[in-house]
């Protein structure tokens, strides 16, 4: 039987981290910007196809085309959606047909909580990641880590936060302009920046000197009635052995466990609590920050993604679809 080792990725945007580790599983990927441009020869080897999850709403009649080749060959057309579920800028009408007519095969998202989730006759949660070829420790060790002096500020956070200029980050800028202010009353230092401009070293250098990192908000929560997908700075950041406190969100359940390798906060005045407890008991949460790295090692970078992935689609060609984890 002929090796199914080969993906099609026609329309761009598959994460460069996520690409990388899928090729370092032996996988062939055959790329194009366009599908009537990608490379279908030997069909027997393609184990499936990826677009991006917003082409069905762009050129629905592509994907449509795309779909009755990819299944006359018994072949798969897979999507991974990170911005659900508020869909910014996105026509409803658009969201409701793509869910009825499932033009997807295999529905790949970072998060459960979407009233839209019919988008395929499979689905599967795959959340965000850390990026280990850029977020790491960087020379530094744990141990040095825990070491008081090292640190310049109290409390960091970079990001998007432009809130004037981009909807969707408004309630993080409102939260950080409020935070400011009582962390100013309390004498705890801290820097709140844009992250436009940072290189990955200087965000990697703020990190380690920090005794806090902050998560508050992301784009994809604009809209949404609660908070609920990580994103990558909740994997990242402990990759780099930084001290993470985030925001309460609901798969932080999936994926870590709070008060054990995860330390959460519910809003700016429980917020400014946490920041006081944890740097009142600083060699308690560098315990917590290690064991939350000792946790993002073993099972969230993006090389455990691209094995969950790979495992989804040959799970799928053996017959086994539905809910897949």
């Amino acid at each position: 039987m002929t090796q199914r080792d080969v993906l099609l990725v026609a329309h761009g945007s598959l994460h460069p981290a996520l690409r990388r580790e899928l090729a370092a599983r032996g996988l062939t990927l055959r790329e194009s910007r366009r599908w009537q441009d990608a490379d279908r020869s030997e069909p027997q080897r393609i184990l499936g196809a990826y677009t991006w999850f917003y082409e069905g709403l762009r050129h629905p009649l592509t994907i449509w085309g795309m779909r009755r080749w990819l299944r006359s060959q018994g072949i798969p057309l897979f999507v991974w959606n990170q911005d659900a579920p508020h869909y910014l800028n996105r026509a409803p009408w658009r969201l409701n047909l793509l869910d009825r007519y499932r033009l997807y095969d295999i529905y790949a998202t970072h998060t459960q909580v979407d009233t839209r989730r019919d988008f395929a006759d499979s689905t599967m949660y795959l959340p965000n990641a850390a990026d280990t070829t850029r977020y790491h420790l960087r020379g530094r060790t744990l141990e040095s880590l825990r070491e008081d002096s090292a640190y310049e500020y109290d409390v960091s956070f970079f990001g998007a936060m432009d809130g004037r200029r981009y909807k969707e980050m408004q309630a993080r800028q409102e939260f950080f302009a409020a935070l400011a202010e009582q962390l100013t009353a309390r004498g705890i230092r801290f820097l709140f920046r844009e992250a436009a401009g940072m290189s990955v070293e200087q965000q990697v250098a703020l990190i380690q000197t920090s005794r806090i990192n902050l998560n508050f908000g992301a784009s994809c929560d604009y809209g949404a009635p609660i908070a609920s997908g990580l994103p990558e700075r909740c994997y990242g950041i402990p990759a780099c052995g930084g001290f993470l406190l985030c925001d309460r969100r609901t798969h932080a359940r999936d994926d870590v466990t709070p008060g054990t390798d995860w330390a959460e906060f519910d809003g700016l005045d429980d917020c400014v609590t946490q920041i006081e407890h944890w740097l009142g008991h600083y060699a308690v949460a560098r315990e917590l920050a290690e064991r939350c790295h000792a946790t993002v090692m073993a099972r969230h970078t993006y090389a455990h993604r691209a094995a969950s992935l790979h495992r989804v689609l040959l799970d799928w060609h053996a017959g086994r679809r539905g809910s897949l984890q």
